[in-house]
């Protein structure tokens, strides 16, 4: 059965959604079956990272409506076939209701080792349906103070739907800038305003980002390509190392 994690953050802009497509390919490359659920109604993105907006024709609203079968509404990644997708609706409006998603995501589990549900930044109806059927969260923070703040008020809500194991995910991480910054004298205060315990620390890596732009894969072992992969690890429950650069 697939474990479900949610990946959220409390401030948009920090690299979720191309986090969410990362890991899930690095899931795959340990020779995982993955699925990501896009829920982010309206503003989704993952179906243009993984490069199958021509193919869509379903969404999960239309699941939820009856308008097709479950499965029909999944597509695979092109460019790595253990990859799939359940996209999110189209329209703003189309907000799954945790109860619903409560009774949709158990319906995908017996078929993939992972669900990824990539959530909507903030803490609206968006992120209550995202994390209604999750059993544990990945929440992504860079690491300044306005992000962090945002984050801790995740941690609350994550704590009240019951998710207690949840992970912090430090992305776009630059020693330098973090340095020049000053905001927090080491990470260990970073954890410490977070209130979450670390699983990992992505470097900054405008090669992974600009792959996701181009709805491509990153082919090159760069240092956030590296640090996903240990993610990836981790998050199965090896002990390696965070590999900070």
């Amino acid at each position: 059965m697939g474990a479900v994690t949610v990946i959220t953050s409390g401030k948009g802009g920090v690299g979720k959604s191309t986090l969410t497509a990362a890991l899930g390919l690095a899931l795959c490359e340990r020779g995982r079956r993955v699925l990501l659920v896009d829920a982010d109604a309206g503003l989704g993105c993952l179906d243009h990272i993984l490069d199958i907006s021509e193919e869509m024709v379903f969404d999960i609203s239309d699941v939820v409506s009856g308008i097709t079968e479950p499965k029909k509404a999944v597509y695979t990644c092109p460019y790595c076939r253990n990859l799939f997708l359940l996209p999110a609706p189209a329209d703003e409006n189309d907000i799954v209701s945790p109860d619903i998603m409560k009774q949709l995501i158990p319906m995908y589990k017996g078929f993939y080792d992972h669900i990824l549900i990539d959530s909507p930044a903030g803490i609206g109806a968006g992120f209550l349906s995202s994390i209604s059927s999750a059993e544990r969260a990945l929440v992504v923070s860079t690491a300044d103070p306005i992000c962090l703040k945002n984050t801790d008020r995740t941690r609350i809500l994550l704590d009240k739907a019951g998710i207690n194991n949840q992970r912090l995910v430090i992305n776009r991480f630059s020693t330098q800038d973090f340095r020049k910054q000053n905001y927090y004298n080491n990470l260990d205060s970073v954890i410490d305003n977070a209130g979450i315990r670390l699983i990992a620390v992505i470097p900054d890596d405008w090669e992974l980002a600009a792959a996701a732009a181009n709805s491509s894969p990153c082919l090159k072992k760069t240092a956030g390509v590296t640090a996903i992969f240990r993610l990836a690890a981790r998050l199965e429950g090896e002990h390696v190392p965070l590999a900070l650069k």
